[in-house]
């Protein structure tokens, strides 16, 4: 193998820019060339391709986003498009590819392997930290801080006037940013789509513990809560609570900003081991970190399983939320 080529696709998450410069720079110490591939999948049906050394990498690890774009392409889904994908590497001369993103990401990657011999590894990379097979994804850890930076100035407001804030943070269908958010936060009630919410239930806890307890209250809410978005369940118990709330949506916010070190390391270690693992030969893997050690799990293995969520950070938050 001589020349490799790097995208990433789907949402951006903090990290991703160290993750290229760590896939630059390690394919350069292999002796291999790197093309970096614009705008994910879209791009590279359109073959916005560029050539990356380790000098055109220099000076991006602290910043957020990603150097190369990224996007969703719903042509690449198409066989017909991930055959003009194939078409477009192999002119080219790139014979092997890093992916970096998240769950469809990564099935579109090994759909262009199986089908077209392309050879792939994926780097996950999501602020969601719900791909399997990784205790963490690239971009969470800064994710969590961003929206505990957030949770702590509101705390400062909630308590000056007395007020319940519903705090909402991204998770469409898990709650490990709003679980990790709610521990280090100290919020008061964490709502995650993996439990079902008792609104009756919320409303009866939340009355008992302000008023009497403490002046003011912090509920987190995964957006995918099953119960609604932080919105519609503060108008749902408005009439059934006395204490004036307020929501605050964090949006797309949790996904900029400058990548935590831990994110930073993170980055690094997997994208020199997803070089190593092409330079090897091997190929529809998804490289990882599990225990603190760099692991490469097949893309079968991770379609396989559900990355369950740790419910014991849900109900330490509630339990230390008195």
């Amino acid at each position: 193998m001589r020349k490799i080529g790097v995208l990433c696709s789907g949402g951006d998450a903090p990290g991703m820019n160290a993750a290229i410069r760590a896939v630059v720079r390690r394919a350069a110490s292999l002796e291999l060339e790197t093309t970096g591939i614009r705008n994910g999948y879209a791009g590279l049906l359109r073959g916005e391709l560029v050539p990356l050394g380790p000098r055109d990498v220099g000076n991006i690890v602290q910043f957020g986003g990603t150097i190369l774009g990224t996007a969703r392409s719903r042509e690449f889904y198409r066989p017909e498009g991930r055959a003009r994908a194939a078409q477009v590497l192999r002119e080219a001369g790139i014979e092997g590819l890093v992916v970096i993103g998240g769950d469809g990401s990564y099935r579109g990657a090994q759909l262009l392997a199986a089908e077209h011999g392309i050879h792939v590894v994926g780097i996950p990379g999501t602020i969601d930290n719900d791909i399997p097979g990784t205790d963490a994804t690239i971009g969470f850890d800064t994710a969590v801080n961003t929206a505990l930076d957030a949770i702590d100035r509101l705390r400062d407001t909630a308590e000056a006037l007395g007020r319940l804030f519903f705090v909402e943070v991204m998770g469409r269908s898990t709650g490990f940013l709003a679980a990790h958010v709610a521990l280090a936060g100290g919020a008061d009630q964490v709502l995650v789509p993996e439990v079902p919410t008792d609104i009756e239930a919320l409303c009866r806890r939340i009355r008992d513990e302000v008023g009497k307890k403490k002046r003011s209250a912090i509920v987190v809410v995964a957006e995918g809560d099953d119960a609604g978005g932080a919105v519609d369940i503060a108008r749902r118990i408005k009439d059934d609570l006395s204490i004036d709330s307020r929501v605050c949506v964090l949006g797309h916010i949790q996904r900029g900003g400058k990548p935590t070190a831990r994110d930073r390391i993170l980055a690094a270690r997997l994208g020199a081991r997803a070089v190593e693992a092409l330079a090897a030969g091997r190929s529809g893997v998804a490289v990882g970190e599990r225990k603190g050690v760099v692991v490469e799990v097949p893309f079968d293995e991770v379609f396989r399983e559900q990355k369950p969520l740790e419910l014991e950070f849900v109900d330490l938050a509630e339990k230390l939320s008195g």
